[in-house]
């Protein structure tokens, strides 16, 4: 593919600042295939949080319920204080044991300080749930704290099923740009081992027209990812992702922002300058 080299500029072959580089690329070392890396690793984490939140909804499904007490001087809701003596077994002290047993390792995970769990408490759940199970309060375990818990639960399953539901989005987006860069690298790789001098005109003209597919396949990939970028995943009407946001919440220690559309550009620019080399031999031989 690349041409002898010449004296005047338009000749010197396909050079570009930041070419894609075949070899790079087969060995799964580009900024593509680390995107890649990260979505699974997100992905994974995410799936088990779910299976974490429909464990500890098991759990405090299973736990009995008790009504509040009215006392003098205290005031009692539908998941009110307990007035009297406390409650056998501590029915909030079980729920609290389920979460910290079930959700609170996947909360805390990318956490390098210790935190206290009734402050991963808040993180997780809604501040009157989280406020309600805290052992402070001493509140009962009635049946409207129960759905407050369970509602609570389902809610940040929704949630999260909606998260792995954009990843899941994001990996095919990332499959479609990694097989498009694969099949092109390859393929000016093996062109490239026959100088275009001893290429016949036919064949000349054959990779001319393969790499303005490349080209517009690249562009059209371009368009496709500004479209995803600028979508939301809904999985219920409460929930959803934007997904430049869960891109940035991805790609944020890798060296690009937008490691599809960077790739795509730079392959699309490699395709370009070869294409330009090609199209200059055959111009001499017309």
């Amino acid at each position: 593919m690349r041409p002898e080299p010449r004296d005047d500029p338009e000749s010197s072959g396909w050079r570009p600042i930041d070419p894609v580089r075949p070899d790079r690329v087969a060995a799964g070392d580009t900024h593509l295939h680390r995107a890649r890396e990260r979505v699974r690793a997100e992905r994974d984490a995410f799936a088990a949080k779910v299976d974490a939140y429909e464990a500890f909804a098991d759990r405090v499904a299973e736990i009995g319920t008790e009504m509040p007490t009215a006392a003098p001087g205290v005031a009692v809701s539908g998941g009110g204080r307990r007035a009297g003596t406390p409650s056998t077994p501590d029915r909030c002290r079980r729920v609290r044991t389920a979460f910290d047993e079930t959700v609170r390792p996947h909360s805390v995970a990318d956490i390098d300080e210790p935190e206290p769990l009734t402050e991963t408490l808040r993180a997780e759940l809604p501040g009157t749930v989280a406020a309600a199970l805290a052992p402070a309060t001493e509140t009962t375990f009635s049946p409207a704290v129960k759905r407050g818990v369970l509602g609570a639960v389902e809610a940040r399953t929704g949630e999260t099923e909606t998260v792995l539901a954009a990843l899941d989005r994001e990996a095919d987006g990332l499959s479609s740009a990694v097989a498009l860069v694969e099949a092109a690298t390859a393929w000016i790789a093996e062109a490239e081992e026959t100088p275009l001098s001893e290429v016949g005109f036919d064949p000349l003209a054959r990779r001319h027209r393969r790499l303005a597919g490349f080209e517009d396949r690249c562009e059209e990939l371009a368009s496709e990812r500004q479209s995803t970028l600028a979508a939301t995943t809904n999985q219920t009407p409460d929930a959803g992702v934007r997904h430049r946001d869960l891109v940035a919440f991805c790609y944020d220690e890798l060296p690009v922002d937008y490691p599809v559309l960077s790739t795509v550009a730079r392959l699309a620019e490699t395709c370009r300058s070869c294409r330009r080399a090609v199209r200059t031999h055959l111009v001499r031989r017309a």
